[in-house]
């Protein structure tokens, strides 16, 4: 039997009809939500914007924003360079998302983009292009689990891991031999999965010493594959209550950054509402534009 007819989880999503998407980059797609650049893509548009990067050999930092991150980077200076560094910048928001709507921009909810919306179309493309993907982050032992689960579905793909449990400080020892280890495997996609804000903290303090590959910050996503976590079902993100689930699975954790940090986000969210409507008003002949 040819290799195109085994049935792989990869076979099974080429064989589903695909939504049409941009084949490029709209002037329009980059806004500002809270006071911070975001860029309004579907996952469709994220895995061209990495297979371009990937077959040109040229770097890539994507980075993505929620309500927890726009948070942090009011305070973190780390997170401030990691997202003057990215290219491209996704909404993992759906309440985000609904409120960009209401300023007369373009969001959408096929605009919400997060690991767990692209996962399938990615470990498709890494099996089929044969990538080198690398993650570095979660607890010892659960990278190899995910990587031998996914390197069950998809067995073209060359999946290395390295726990996030290191010294991460500049100049350290421990720090020295991940990056080298990094360099050694040459990636073609490197996955950092070691929470807010040390990941991106990681990413922009060592980006020169990385290789020219797309680099992605993706919190617990291995520990989603691992099954060491269990992830929000999809439809909850779909009707914008994924974060009600996950603070009630764990709210001794999760309630400070659900019902507390958001508040604070306030004075940025009327600052949009006012520049909407100045623009509204300079020109109120002006239709809102409907999403793609």
């Amino acid at each position: 039997m040819a290799d195109s007819l085994i049935p792989t989880a990869a076979n099974e999503r080429r064989a589903r009809a695909r939504p049409a998407f941009r084949q490029a980059r709209r002037e329009d797609e980059r806004v500002r939500l809270l006071g911070q650049p975001v860029d309004l893509v579907r996952p469709e548009e994220v895995m061209l914007h990495l297979a371009r990067h990937i077959r040109d050999g040229r770097r890539t930092v994507v980075a993505n924003h929620n309500l927890h991150s726009l948070y942090l980077v009011r305070k973190s200076p780390e997170m401030q360079a990691f997202y003057a560094a990215a290219d491209l910048i996704q909404v993992d928001s759906r309440p985000l998302l609904a409120f960009a709507r209401r300023l007369g921009l373009r969001g959408r909810a096929f605009h919400r983009c997060t690991y767990l919306d692209w996962r399938g179309h990615f470990w498709s493309l890494a099996d089929r292009e044969g990538w080198r993907v690398m993650a570095v982050g979660g607890a010892p032992g659960v990278g190899e689990t995910a990587a031998r689960r996914l390197g069950e579905r998809y067995p073209e793909a060359n999946i290395r891991t390295r726990h996030g449990f290191f010294d991460i400080s500049p100049g350290s020892a421990e720090n020295a031999a991940v990056l080298a280890e990094v360099a050694a495997f040459r990636p073609h996609v490197l996955f950092v999965g070691m929470g807010m804000p040390r990941q991106e903290a990681w990413i922009v303090a060592n980006l020169d010493r990385l290789p020219a590959c797309a680099i992605l910050s993706v919190g617990a996503a291995f520990d989603y594959e691992a099954g060491v976590q269990t992830a929000a079902p999809r439809w909850t993100g779909r009707l914008g209550l994924e974060w009600a689930y996950r603070l009630a699975r764990d709210p001794g954790r999760l309630f400070v950054r659900y019902c507390v940090e958001p508040w604070s986000l306030l004075p940025a969210a009327l600052e949009d509402i006012r520049a909407a409507r100045r623009r509204r008003h300079a020109d109120p002949t002006a239709p809102v534009r409907p999403g793609r």
